[in-house]
């Protein structure tokens, strides 16, 4: 990989430019996937407590033969074990599945009442090294913000939806402003990008899939796109998105095919 194959976070930890998304694949089908991901090529293995798939992405790391150091290893606390003590306790069950002594990123999942006692957790974990980054996920602009006043630390990554249909604009541009990192969950929409016109015709004209269109808008957006596959022909197509540029032309038609989240509302969220 070449251009954007690595991102800097502000504490100087490198993160790879593309991941490998996990949810919805239970332990073994993480353990496959997780083993021929990283055989591919890919460096980074997104996953969460709440996928019930740590034990398996942490048996796809080690029959990997990739050296531990060499694999960005993301997890999330989950809401029900938000909270101080609950996420500390948390994080070691996420350790212990996983078969690690450390995370490379560790992400409050969603906004909740109980995330600024998260955060103080995951700060300490993280003064104590069992995190290499610490971050949040499906943040908004005031959930940041709120954050941002309250604390020492501001979150390394922000992971949230980010596609062609809900390009979050205002939001990056908040991210970049505080040296937050976006990566995008969803980044292919769940496969509803394919038949779109504009899409195709860009893809032709490059000689790459729809899919690999969108996933160069990312990078050229400065986001880091972690897509989900269990198919070792998508996963190779996936990260072969470094040989070839989108003009600024194609970057504003893509964005421009904006419809709305296809995911829930943080502010609406119950669960």
């Amino acid at each position: 990989m070449k251009e954007y194959s690595t991102r800097t976070l502000y504490n100087g930890v490198e993160i790879p430019g593309i991941g490998l998304g996990t949810y919805r694949m239970d332990d073994a089908a993480a353990a496959r996937t997780v083993a021929e991901a990283l055989a591919a090529g890919y460096r980074m293995i997104d996953t969460a407590s709440m996928y019930g798939n740590e034990q398996g992405v942490g048996q796809g790391v080690s029959s990997s033969g990739i050296p531990r150091e060499d694999v960005f290893l993301v997890s999330k606390v989950w809401n029900t074990d938000q909270g101080y003590q609950r996420t500390i306790g948390a994080c070691e069950q996420s350790l212990k599945r996983l078969n690690t002594d450390y995370l490379d990123l560790y992400l409050i999942h969603w906004p909740k009442e109980q995330s600024f006692e998260t955060w103080k957790a995951m700060e300490k974990l993280y003064r104590m090294g069992k995190l290499r980054a610490v971050g949040v996920s499906n943040f908004k602009i005031h959930h940041l913000q709120d954050l941002a006043d309250r604390s020492d630390m501001l979150p390394m990554i922000n992971q949230v939806e980010l596609h062609p249909f809900y390009p979050q604009k205002r939001l990056r541009r908040f991210c970049e402003k505080l040296d937050v990192l976006v990566c995008s969950w969803a980044p292919l929409a769940r496969g509803r990008i394919t038949e779109i016109p504009q899409l195709n015709e860009i893809a032709r004209s490059h000689g790459k899939t729809v899919s690999q269109i969108v996933l160069r808008w990312h990078c050229q957006l400065s986001a880091v796109p972690i897509p989900k596959t269990v198919h070792a022909e998508r996963l190779r197509e996936n990260l072969d998105i470094f040989d070839f540029s989108l003009s600024g032309e194609e970057m504003k038609i893509i964005a421009s095919l904006k419809r709305d989240r296809i995911g829930p509302d943080p502010d609406l969220i119950t669960f």
